[in-house]
């Protein structure tokens, strides 16, 4: 149903369209149109998180986001957000509409019936010339004589006009028209053909036809022999220097910076017109070159641009324009069919760019306004929505831009951490954690010779020289007062004490390429961040350590998470430096419950041995010799190892069994889709037990 906000009437009411009303909402049945709340920066985080997640960057996964669309869920409530994909769907299916809908008949019928009325136009106006002066005056003999012999003259002129189009308009560009009402309209028609024609070459080129300046003329020859010369250079394999070229001859192509951008706007231009000439049969073909020859008007230049087409046609690789089957039954002027042919040319060009997203900047560089004019207003609305989807997460502090990437901030991956958290507690019965509220940290020991605020709920440990001291710096005693001290509560103190519940763990992730392969990676990396969310928000005393092994071993701190891509070409699984780096984080803890929690899908099967990595699969007995060894420095040291398997192979059972009796840990198999939950439900567990 969609609510729609209005005056509350009396009592409820149904209108002839079937609209109930009954306090101050208006109701409907839902038919698709109505619009719902826009997505918000968490449910954008929520769509890409695993994509995210499993790639570890933001750009990739927002572009491919934008690709498919934020689709309506049960977690991402609202209406659907179509993505890039469908509106180009829609772009092919509007200019299939498009082809269905015109034909290319005789396109140029309306410039021939046109050239015949001007014509008849002036024939008209030569026999009211011929036909004599209405009142016979003798005076006015010698003055109708000549301008009957003027006449006649013009009337044999047109009697020998070539009726081929082109030719035709060449010989009354040479034709001295004697009736006013001829000589305007074809002036009119020169400009409009000239316009729609030879300005789809190049701006302005019609102006300097019509003017037909030798000073004009001179600079259009110039330019397109600099461009096809360029052309022909790029063309060799070269890569021609375009500066000296823009220098002279920019203003032909507008915020062009390089000579891709000069050919991009070339293609535009010219792409109309020679897919025009492609979908022509020959005779019109012919005809209409023959016009566009007569509009020229200078043979040098027209050879120019001849020579520049075919340049163009062979240096793009799918030729410079193609041949289009319109199959409707409406059927195009030349000018409609120029125009519609750069219509379809258009939303091909649209459709290309909207496929060739791959950044958010790239999204934000196309124009919501082009997509309106090219397909509907509300497809445009759709692109703004999808460009605003990143600017949300910016705005929510959840990204933000490093040079030309986007990239996750700590406060992005700290709710993405959440995200993955409460999406594993949701696959948990609710009281696997407990719903009660523990007041007590834990079990305490010495005090710590420090003290704090008292706060509600902790073990009422009282400095009492401290809670004094808070007393007498407050009391403002008046003189003649009697003397003593009054205790307020935020006088008071306690001492701190010992905790002997803290915990300090190492998560030692396996990110040999195994991992990968066999869709354990991304399990890995969500427990990470699943334990480190939840360590902050309820057990902030307690340590977390990361670290990722395979050919050797490093720390990841908890905000690089989100963004940690797998190391894909690192064979090897060196659990012995992995055991060491987490012995060497905990020396440093002070923590009374020291553990590591080890993930991994196969045995060890590399070591360092007088510093370099050695590495052997199968892996050889000297390899579980020290990889074993570190496990015993471990135990010594009080660390507890509980390791977590995602494979069930004999190799690995054996040697996880052999560290388990050494260490006296626990092991565990797993399955990449339930690691998660059996990680926090172990971990929470022997919280609960140290308490």
């Amino acid at each position: 149903m969609h609510r729609d906000d209005g005056p509350a009437p009396h009592s409820a009411t149904t209108d002839p369209a079937g609209l109930v009303s009954g306090g101050p909402y208006r109701y409907a049945r839902w038919d698709g149109r109505q619009r719902l709340a826009d997505p918000a920066a968490d449910d954008v985080l929520h769509a890409v998180a695993d994509d995210l997640l499993a790639e570890g960057d933001l750009d990739g996964a927002l572009t491919r986001l934008f690709r498919r669309g934020l689709r309506q869920s049960a977690d991402v409530p609202g209406h659907d957000l179509p993505g890039l994909a469908d509106l180009r769907r829609r772009l092919a299916q509007a200019s299939q509409d498009l082809l269905g809908q015109y034909a290319l008949g005789d396109i140029l019928a309306e410039v021939r019936r046109e050239l015949d009325e001007i014509v008849a136009t002036e024939q008209r106006g030569l026999e009211r010339r011929l036909a004599g002066p209405t009142a016979a005056r003798p005076d006015e003999a010698g003055l109708y004589s000549l301008a009957a012999d003027v006449a006649l003259k013009r009337q044999a002129e047109l009697e020998r006009l070539d009726q081929a189009t082109g030719a035709r308009i060449r010989g009354l560009q040479e034709y001295d028209f004697l009736e006013p009402a001829a000589r305007r309209r074809f002036a009119q028609l020169l400009e409009r053909l000239q316009r729609q024609v030879l300005d789809g070459y190049f701006a302005g080129l019609s102006e300097a036809i019509r003017a037909m300046s030798p000073e004009h003329l001179d600079q259009n020859r110039e330019m397109v022999r600099d461009l096809n010369r360029l052309l022909q250079e790029k063309l060799a394999g070269h890569e021609p220097d375009v500066s000296e070229f823009l220098a002279r001859h920019g203003s032909f192509f507008p915020d062009a910076r390089t000579l891709d951008d000069v050919v991009e706007q070339m293609v535009q231009r010219m792409a109309a017109m020679q897919s025009l000439m492609s979908s022509l049969s020959p005779e019109q073909r012919q005809e209409l070159q023959g016009m566009l020859d007569a509009l020229l008007r200078d043979d040098r230049l027209r050879w120019d641009l001849a020579q520049l087409a075919a340049t163009l046609d062979q240096l793009l690789h799918d030729g410079l324009g193609h041949r289009i089957d319109f199959q409707g039954s409406e059927r195009l002027s030349l000018e409609g069919a120029l125009e519609q042919l750069a219509r379809l040319s258009e939303m091909e060009q649209l459709a290309a760019q909207l496929g060739e997203v791959s950044s958010p900047a790239a999204l934000e560089a196309i124009d919501p306004d082009e997509v309106a004019r090219l397909l509907d207003p509300a497809a445009a609305d759709e692109l703004r929505a999808l460009q605003q989807l990143t600017r949300k997460l910016e705005q929510e502090g959840y990204a933000e831009r490093r040079g030309a990437r986007l990239q996750l901030t700590p406060r992005g991956s700290r709710r993405l951490g959440q995200r993955v958290l409460d999406e594993l507690f949701s696959r948990l019965d609710r009281d696997v954690f407990g719903g009660h509220v523990r007041h007590a940290a834990g079990a305490y020991g010495e005090r710590s010779g420090t003290s704090r605020p008292y706060e509600f709920g902790r073990p009422f440990e009282i400095d009492l020289p401290g809670t004094l001291r808070n007393a007498l710096a407050r009391a403002d005693r008046p003189h003649g007062q009697p003397r003593g001290i009054r205790l307020l509560p935020s006088d008071f103190v306690l001492h701190e004490l010992e905790d002997h519940s803290r915990a300090a763990t190492v998560l030692l992730v396996d990110m040999s390429r195994s991992m990968l392969l066999r869709g354990c990676f991304l399990a890995a990396k969500k427990v990470a961040m699943a334990l480190d969310m939840l360590i902050r928000t309820r057990y902030p005393r307690d340590e977390l350590h990361v670290v990722g092994f395979a050919y050797y071993a490093r720390e990841i701190r908890p905000g690089g998470l989100a963004g940690l891509s797998w190391h894909g070409y690192e064979y090897g699984t060196n659990l012995q430096h992995g055991l060491l780096v987490a012995r060497q984080l905990l020396a440093r803890s002070h923590a009374a419950n020291r553990e590591i929690v080890v993930v991994t899908d196969g045995e060890p099967t590399a070591h360092f041995e007088n510093g370099q990595v050695e590495f052997s699969y199968p892996p050889t007995r000297r390899t579980l010799v020290e990889t074993l060894r570190e496990v015993g420095r471990c135990t010594r040291a009080g660390i507890t190892i509980n390791t977590f398997m995602l494979e069930r192979t004999r190799p690995l059972t054996e040697f996880v069994d052999r560290l388990t009796k050494m260490n006296r840990g626990r092991a565990f198999y797993a399955t990449p889709e339930r690691l998660g939950e059996y990680v926090l439900v172990d971990y929470v567990s022997r919280r609960g037990r140290s308490t």
